[in-house]
């Protein structure tokens, strides 16, 4: 996939795969735009990719939040331009530790469903008219193997995904020209996973730099629109 000067967002982008596909994609020359609630965090990933000499600006915003989705999307083309790649990397599980659907509030799920899904849902919706125009662009959301699996406690999470790979799939059955896909990370060595799985064995998960390696490398080989891959 051709990234130099070719405007990106990534969602999540301040931690965790966000950030560290966020840095790859500023290495292949992407100019690079990380949207993420901790301001602190952000700048501090911006900055450390800015040191390498790549291109990255941050835009501290909820893609939960309704009311921040144009926001984004104006200040983004503002700042790199035409975007030609969209990853939705933020997620949210809900409360931890992690607990069976029938003790979770109604309110917490509300939460899930708005970050997992109707913040990509929005956000994509915000941005694909103008690569449909062009008659190009990418749109990868970062899906789970709870999208596809039942875990205990992990209801709320897996639904949200399952919903969110599906959206992907309809999307690209409505839109010619425009790719829209999934990519499951499998397990990382992540805060969020921390959260869900405190007692997990660090040294067994994957590292995000190198899960942001395995997704460029799908997206090298061109997958067809509708799509799901899992890291490798």
């Amino acid at each position: 996939m051709e990234l130099k000067d070719q405007g990106v967002i990534v969602t999540g982008g301040s931690r965790g795969l966000g950030a560290a596909l966020g840095a790859a994609l500023a290495e292949r020359g992407a100019r690079v735009v990380l949207v993420a609630r901790d301001a602190g965090r952000l700048d501090e990933t911006v900055r450390r990719i800015q040191a390498r000499h790549g291109e990255a600006h941050g835009l501290a915003a909820d893609v939960g939040d309704k009311e921040a989705i144009h926001r984004i999307s104006g200040a983004a083309a503002a700042l790199v331009g035409d975007v030609s790649l969209l990853v939705h990397a933020a997620s949210t599980l809900g409360p931890t530790p992690l607990r069976p659907l029938l003790e979770l509030a109604c309110e917490d799920l509300e939460r899930v469903l708005a970050v997992n899904v109707l913040g990509p849902f929005r956000l994509t919706k915000a941005v694909v008219g103008g690569m449909a125009l062009r008659g190009r662009g990418t749109v990868v959301a970062v899906s789970s193997d709870a999208a596809m699996e039942a875990y205990p406690g992990w209801g709320a999470y897996g639904a949200t995904k399952a919903a969110t790979d599906h959206l992907m799939r309809t999307f690209a059955a409505e839109n010619a020209g425009v790719r829209f896909l999934s990519f499951d990370p499998g397990e990382m060595d992540t805060e969020m996973h921390r959260a869900a799985m405190p007692d997990a064995d660090p040294s067994t998960l994957a590292r995000p730099h190198a899960v942001a390696a395995s997704l460029l490398r799908w997206l090298d080989g061109s997958p067809a629109s509708g799509t799901r891959a899992r890291a490798t």
